[in-house]
């Protein structure tokens, strides 16, 4: 609903669409495409290089106390203070929070694939995967939807699930605008070619009074 406010202000309509259809080509449906995962690299990297160090410098350890020479005083130190410290030692439990914690970020990076600015596209070619960048198909929505009579500014967020729009139009009826907006949306969202197309949700308003 819309209705006119005072100064010339108008209230805003908002329209969410139902997801629009998949072309018939390719694997239309979406249902066998999955996200992409990231490399990780700087995290794998950077645990590998911990690894690394910390076997380093026990196998040395180890290496020199066969060799009938004394332990590093370091690890002297720390087998004493894991030997008298108690359990609930605010040290330990600070240690152990701290290792659990980076034990679920690596969890949490091994099980989640990343990469969430990319939005898979449907695969017409099983040795072909493609994929789109959420910004650019913002900026696509954007451009096409200021295409439409009326519109003045549009604002376009889009997520994995929605395609959030909104519009500020200057003329034309509100109802008018946001269908020509639903429309043109929806033809654009088609035309992208993604697996999952996510649903259009249009906000149209008027301008806000100056001064």
């Amino acid at each position: 609903m819309n209705g006119s406010g005072p100064g010339g202000a108008t209230a805003g309509t908002v329209l969410e669409k139902a997801r629009p259809p998949a072309p018939d080509e390719g694997t239309a449906d979406g249902g066998g495409v999955r996200r992409f995962w990231s490399a990780r690299r700087i995290p794998a990297g950077l645990l590998a290089l911990l690894l690394l160090v910390v076997a380093a410098l026990f196998l040395y350890d180890i290496a020199a106390v066969r060799a009938d020479r004394p332990a590093m005083a370091w690890r002297r130190e720390l087998a004493d203070q894991l030997a008298r410290r108690p359990l609930d030692d605010l040290w330990v439990l600070l240690g152990a929070g701290a290792a659990t914690a980076l034990g679920l970020w690596l969890l949490l990076l091994a099980l989640t694939p990343g990469l969430r600015s990319l939005l898979p596209m449907r695969r017409t070619h099983p040795d072909v995967r493609a994929g789109l960048d959420r910004d650019a198909a913002a900026m696509v929505l954007r451009d096409r939807a200021m295409e439409v009579a009326g519109v003045r500014s549009v604002r376009v967020r889009v997520t994995r699930r929605r395609a959030d729009v909104r519009a500020v139009s200057h003329f034309r009826e509100l109802d008018e605008v946001r269908a020509d907006l639903g429309a043109v949306l929806d033809d654009t969202i088609g035309r992208m070619g993604l697996a999952r197309p996510p649903v259009p949700a249009v906000r149209v308003r008027r301008p806000g009074r100056k001064g």
